[in-house]
């Protein structure tokens, strides 16, 4: 099939390459001209593992294209995906949808034969309607239907979510473009993988209703940590004990300094005023959203608790700054929140990320990029885990005992044993651990 993708950021570029993967032909289309001929030069401009290599290869064979003029791409395609960014409306939280029907008004005038378009992008209950209602308004005689189809990538690990997902979701009570869509995701159908058809209503509610039940578990494993940090309990242990039980599941509980990315923030926040706007207000979501933003805050001051009460003067060495491993994404990453309390506090960053660090400069100024987890330790007096990244996962604790004067070590993410550390000749904090445990 023939298919037009909307936008080459991180869902659009991933599901482009994708369906070209499964054999179909895919223009992706972006105004930023400059981005579309460095991928037509085979750069990809976002770090996800195995990436560049899908796009050079379908790219040599001809499936897939990139270009900057829509009139290229719509008219022939079977369909056109709308896969722009939403990002939250400065003010108000709402999804900003500015992108999204710019989108449908601009696709509207090119569509020829039948057609479906789809909405790719992150969107809140009833946009679906409204982009249908803009394509009827400005092409009235066109022959489409509007269907929605929700991304549920995880950065760092996108590839390997779309081609095995747990499930597709497609919302559209129109059996000709089910038809479309079914035919769109064959290959998948090959491996079983479950499609659940919908409304669209509901299609973009599940999308929403699953990034903030996630989000809801990674904020409860936080307060669990607290609470074990209180009465020397071990929250991993916990997180175990109640992830055996099938009802509850093992996923998305480790306990650390917060949720960021591109996904949960904001999907959470147009939720919730999502639900304020239809009289059905989310007590439970709007509680995780305040709990999460405060707990990035408190991380800082958990590390200064950690010094003694006071990071004056301190040379402090940050691994990982992204809000999660293998990805370059700093969107509402912890590591905003906490540097800059440290640096108002008097102390000295220096950090270390292996894909961030390049946005991450533009964010966090006064910040010391180092080449490497060892440059980063050299002459601490705190080091700091932010990010697990598997580079950090081993770190060769006399060796980093040569490097760094220091002896305190906050460790954000659990990665390490705390007698390991603590055998070492460190003072080792943790999440949900007792100090008591590095004895």
């Amino acid at each position: 099939m023939r298919v037009a993708m909307i936008g080459t950021g991180y869902v659009g570029l991933v599901s482009g390459a994708c369906f070209s993967d499964f054999g179909h032909e895919v223009i992706c289309v972006d105004k930023d001209e400059s981005k579309i001929e460095a991928l037509k030069r085979g750069e990809i401009p976002i770090y996800e593992p195995g990436l560049d290599v899908l796009v050079n290869g379908n790219m040599r064979v001809g499936r897939l294209s990139f270009t900057s003029d829509l009139a290229t791409a719509v008219p022939d395609a079977d369909a056109v995906f709308i896969a722009v960014g939403t990002p939250s409306r400065r003010g108000d939280g709402h999804a900003d949808l500015s992108y999204v029907f710019a989108a449908a008004q601009e696709i509207a005038p090119l569509l020829k034969d039948y057609t479906v378009v789809v909405t790719k992008s992150t969107v809140p209950v009833g946009t679906g309607d409204e982009v249908e209602r803009l394509i009827r308004e400005t092409a009235p005689d066109a022959a489409f239907d509007v269907a929605s189809n929700p991304e549920f990538l995880r950065e760092g690990s996108a590839i390997e979510d779309f081609k095995r997902p747990d499930r597709v979701v497609v919302g559209t009570t129109s059996e000709r473009a089910r038809d479309v869509m079914r035919e769109l995701y064959r290959p998948l159908f090959l491996r079983e993988t479950p499609m659940v058809m919908t409304n669209r209503q509901t299609s973009e509610l599940i999308k929403y209703a699953g990034n903030a039940f996630l989000a809801t578990k990674i904020t409860f494993i936080n307060e669990m940590a607290d609470i074990c940090e209180k009465v020397d309990a071990n929250i991993q242990d916990v997180a175990k004990g109640i992830g055996l039980d099938g009802r509850i599941g093992k996923l998305f509980l480790h306990a650390g300094p917060g949720y960021g990315g591109s996904c949960f923030p904001k999907d959470t926040l147009a939720l919730v005023k999502t639900a304020e706007d239809v009289g059905a207000p989310t007590k439970i979501v709007n509680s995780v959203v305040e709990v999460n933003a405060d707990r990035k805050k408190r991380m800082a001051t958990k590390i200064i608790e950690a010094a003694g009460g006071s990071v004056d003067g301190k040379k402090i060495a940050v691994l990982g700054v992204t809000f999660k491993p293998n990805t370059d994404d700093m969107r509402d990453s912890p590591s905003l929140d906490i540097i800059p309390i440290l640096q108002e506090k008097g102390a000295t960053i220096r950090a270390f990320d292996p894909a961030g660090m390049e946005e991450a400069g533009r964010l966090l100024p006064g910040v010391d990029w180092c080449e490497n987890a060892y440059d980063t330790i050299a002459g601490a007096d705190i080091l700091v885990i932010l990010t697990e990244w598997n580079e950090f996962r081993a770190l060769q604790w006399d060796r980093v005992a040569d490097a760094m004067p220091g002896r305190l070590v906050v460790d954000l993410r659990n990665i390490y044993f705390p007698h390991e550390v603590a055998r070492q000749g460190f003072t080792y904090h943790s999440i949900g651990r007792s100090p008591a445990e590095a004895e």
